[in-house]
C-alpha cells in the first residue's frame, strides 16, 4: 500500500529559498499539504476537528428559533482586542446553534439590525435574550411595534454564555406598548440595583431612573433587587410607592450579611408613575 506522508512546513519552505525553483513534483507537494474551499472533509479529520473545538474555551453564543421564517436578527458582539464580531440569527427550526465568540472578555452586546418580518396582523416576534445565568431580557417585536431598535444595548455579557431564543406568537389583538415611569431613590450609602419583569418585557438590572415599555396584553410589572450586603450587619428597607397618590403598594426586605442577585421586591399592575425608596431599616443600628 502507498504510503500517504505529508511533507512538513520546513521543508516545504525550503522549495522556495532565494534563487531556487521548485520542482513539477516540489510543486505537487505543496498542492497536496493545501485544503481546498470545496474539499469534503473526511469522517476522521471531521472527528479531529470535533475533538479540537470542545477544547475550545471562549465565551460563545446559544441561539434557538421556531417558526420565524425569513426574519434575520444581527447582534454585534464588542470586545477590547477584536473587531466586532456579527451574529445573524435565522430559522433553526426549534434546534441549538452555537457561534463562539473572538477576543476576550469583557463582551458588550448590542443589536445590529432586524430584517426580513414575514407576520399577520396580530403576530409578533418574542424574544429571549440571557446575558446572565439569573436573568432575561425579554421584548416583543414587529408589525410596528418599536419596542427595540437598531443599537439597543443588552448589556455585558455577566457569563460565558449569550443565550438567544426567537418565537413567533399570535396574541390575536394589536399589541400597544404602555409606559410606567419608574424613580429610584436610594438612602443607603451601598449599592443597590433593581430589575424590572413584565413577563413578556423584562430589563436588565440598573441604579438609576427608568422607564418601561411593556405591553398593555400583560399590564404588570414585577421587581427584583440586587445588593452586596456581606460588609453590613443592618438589613434595606425597598419601598414601592403610587407617585400620583403616595400610597404604598410594595415593601421588600434586603437582609445584611447577605449577597443576592433576585430578592423579591413586589408586583403592582396599571401604574404609571412609581418611586422606589431604599432606606435602613428601622429600629436597627
Amino acid at each position: 500500500m502507498e504510503e500517504n506522508n505529508v511533507t512538513n512546513r520546513d521543508k516545504l519552505k525550503t522549495y522556495f529559498e532565494t534563487g531556487k525553483h521548485p520542482t513539477q513534483g516540489q510543486f505537487s507537494d505543496l498542492i497536496d499539504s493545501l485544503k481546498h474551499k470545496e474539499d469534503v472533509l473526511t469522517n476522521k479529520e471531521m472527528v479531529i476537528l470535533a475533538n479540537r473545538l470542545a477544547i475550545i474555551d471562549n465565551a460563545f453564543a446559544y441561539y434557538r428559533t421556531n417558526n420565524i421564517g425569513n426574519l434575520e436578527f444581527q447582534t454585534v458582539v464588542i470586545s477590547q482586542d477584536e473587531e466586532d464580531q456579527v451574529i445573524t440569527v435565522r430559522e433553526t427550526n426549534n434546534t441549538m446553534e452555537k457561534q463562539f465568540f473572538l477576543g476576550s472578555a469583557p463582551y458588550t452586546i448590542k443589536l445590529k439590525g432586524i430584517s426580513g418580518e414575514t407576520l399577520k396582523a396580530t403576530e409578533y416576534y418574542l424574544l429571549n435574550c440571557q446575558i446572565s445565568q439569573s436573568y432575561t431580557i425579554a421584548r416583543l417585536f414587529g408589525n410596528g411595534l418599536d419596542a427595540i431598535s437598531d443599537g439597543f444595548e443588552f448589556g455585558v455579557l455577566e457569563s460565558k454564555i449569550l443565550s438567544l431564543q426567537i418565537f413567533k406568537q399570535d396574541f390575536g389583538q394589536n399589541v400597544k406598548i404602555v409606559n410606567t415611569k419608574i424613580k429610584f431613590v436610594n438612602k443607603t450609602g451601598m449599592l443597590i440595583q433593581y430589575r424590572v419583569d413584565g413577563g413578556l418585557w423584562s430589563d436588565k438590572f440598573k441604579a438609576e431612573d427608568t422607564v418601561t415599555n411593556h405591553y398593555d396584553v400583560q399590564d404588570y410589572l414585577s421587581f427584583f433587587y440586587k445588593a452586596d450586603l456581606r460588609e453590613i450587619n443592618q438589613s434595606i428597607q425597598c419601598d414601592i410607592y403610587d407617585s400620583d397618590n403616595d400610597s404604598l403598594l410594595a415593601t421588600s426586605h434586603l437582609y445584611g450579611g447577605q449577597i443576592q442577585d433576585a430578592w423579591y421586591g413586589g408586583q403592582i399592575a396599571g401604574i404609571r408613575n412609581i418611586r422606589i425608596e431604599c432606606n435602613y431599616s428601622k429600629n436597627e443600628k
